[in-house]
């Protein structure tokens, strides 16, 4: 135990400062100040607060089974090489998690049930932070070659994640991504300002000499000039691994719905990351000067807040449909599940309102047909169902309509259908206990297998599936992983 005493002692969970908001609307970088030095003693003080509990709940508040309580102890005692190495031991990609998981670790931390919880996700990204500054991040090169191959269709966390296991096993993999970039979601579906593309491109550069290929601006299934057909894939490789996410957005079918200016979030976040990019946008989707309506509360609305925000948008509003959240847990979301509170993030900092018990009716359009406002109405519950109160309804002004309501169904449907893959009435692929889909040697794990879920439980699937497919192409597997097909959160 780190200090016997350090939870008596501390109370107060310390973060580190956010720059200030005038200032970090200027431009895309992250939010927080930069790590001082002396800032890791804070990050000390807040490991001494671990209680190493003897049954850490925090283990099962996050799928990866992170050694929390370990690399706790080891940056209280200043062994941040070590804790390091605790840390990979459970996630290959500390960096990401560190910035963008919403910490369903924190939500099952013991010392929360009457204190703040320690602050797990910080002391995370801080101990991954350090080592990459320190040089401890190095290519892990598998001690022998076993001449198998394996495509991973993908390169979101969970492709990423298996992909590195599967070459660390000593297989030849490759990964195919139809972007012209790598990082899924990862690069064009997290703002800057969240996670700065130099943290991705240093671990797929770790990734590059540890052997992994990478194959961009590549349709699998596809049958485009660049694509690279089923019998190709299959004559190439000896297993497939599908990782190819949930890019389906739910869509919102009210009257108007055609009107230019409405969007998906993701449309439009992948724009404005490839605009921060540098690249040219023949079609941009811009919020600068523009009333901007969000549909969602999300995560995602939150980042398209944050996007627009920096656009110059004249006035952002968030509408979600359900109630506010409490601040604090009650009853009905007991400890140590992951609650749904109510928070403000970095973007929320930022400005905009956000409206709750707002239902979508339809859209005003104008005479050239483009969205000009949003009818909404206050949300009643019937018989379980949200449902708009009929005299209730309003205008609000709109330019431009976001629809940030989440995801349905797996992406690259064609290239599952030319497989011949199972897909289950959610439109995910199905799989077995082994992570196996319905066509031999062809596997799947994350978003497209799970549905829409968090960036730890991408990564640990990953982990599993390629343990998976270790074991189908070796007969057996060292490789660890610490979730099973059909796990899930802890819940009442």
């Amino acid at each position: 135990m780190a200090d016997p005493r350090g939870f008596l002692r501390h109370r107060d969970r310390e973060l580190p400062p956010r720059r200030p908001v005038p200032l970090r609307l200027m431009d895309w970088r992250e939010v927080y100040e930069a790590r001082e030095t002396g800032s890791l003693d804070v990050v000390a003080r807040q490991a001494g607060r671990c209680m190493d509990c003897g049954i850490p709940f925090c283990h099962q508040g996050c799928p990866l089974g992170n050694l929390i309580p370990e690399w706790n102890e080891l940056v209280y005692r200043d062994d941040w090489r070590e804790a390091s190495e605790r840390l990979h031991a459970t996630n290959n990609f500390p960096e990401f998690t560190g910035r963008a998981c919403p910490a369903p670790c924190e939500s099952s931390c013991v010392l929360g049930i009457n204190q703040p919880p320690v602050t797990i996700k910080n002391i995370e990204v801080s101990i991954i932070d350090r080592a990459y500054e320190e040089g401890w991040v190095t290519p892990v090169e598998p001690a022998r070659h076993t001449g198998r191959t394996v495509a991973v269709v993908g390169s979101g966390p969970a492709g990423l994640a298996a992909a590195q296991q599967l070459t660390r096993a000593g297989h030849r993999a490759v990964v195919f991504e139809k972007d012209d970039r790598l990082g899924g979601l990862l690069r064009y579906g997290i703002p800057e300002f969240k996670l700065e593309k130099r943290h991705l491109e240093r671990r797929l550069e770790q990734m590059r000499a540890e052997g992994t290929r990478f194959r961009t601006g590549v349709e699998v299934g596809g049958s485009g000039p660049d694509a690279l057909d089923v019998e190709q894939l299959r004559s190439r490789f000896d297993a497939v691994l599908l990782a190819t996410g949930a890019g389906v957005p739910r869509e919102l079918e009210v009257p108007g719905r055609e009107a230019s200016g409405i969007h998906s979030a993701m449309d439009y976040l992948t724009r404005a990351n490839r605009h921060v990019e540098g690249d040219w946008i023949s079609d941009p989707i811009t919020a600068e000067g523009k009333d901007v309506v969000i549909i969602g509360g999300g995560d995602t609305g939150a980042d398209c807040l944050g996007t627009a925000l920096r656009q110059g948008a004249r006035s952002v509003r968030t509408l979600a449909i359900g109630t506010r959240p409490p601040e604090e847990r009650d009853d009905s979301q007991p400890w140590p599940t992951h609650p749904v509170l109510f928070e403000v993030s970095s973007a929320h900092e930022e400005g905009g309102e956000r409206s709750y018990l707002a239902s979508t009716t339809g859209f005003e359009i104008d005479p050239a047909g483009a969205v000009s406002g949003l009818r909404i109405a206050r949300t009643s519950y019937r018989d379980g169902r949200r449902v708009p109160t009929p005299g209730t309804e309003t205008v609000l002004p709109a330019t431009l309509v976001l629809i940030a309501m989440g995801f349905v169904g797996a992406g690259g449907r064609e290239l599952h259908e030319a497989l011949g893959v199972e897909h289950s009435a959610r439109g995910t692929v199905v799989h077995d206990a082994g992570w196996r889909t319905s066509v031999e040697g062809v596997f799947t794990a994350g978003d497209c297998a799970r549905g829409q879920s968090l960036i730890v439980w991408a990564i640990a699937e990953g982990r599993a599936c390629a343990a998976a497919v270790d074991e189908h192409l070796m007969g057996r597997t060292s490789l660890p992983y610490s979730v099973r097909p059909g796990e899930n959160p802890v819940t009442v």
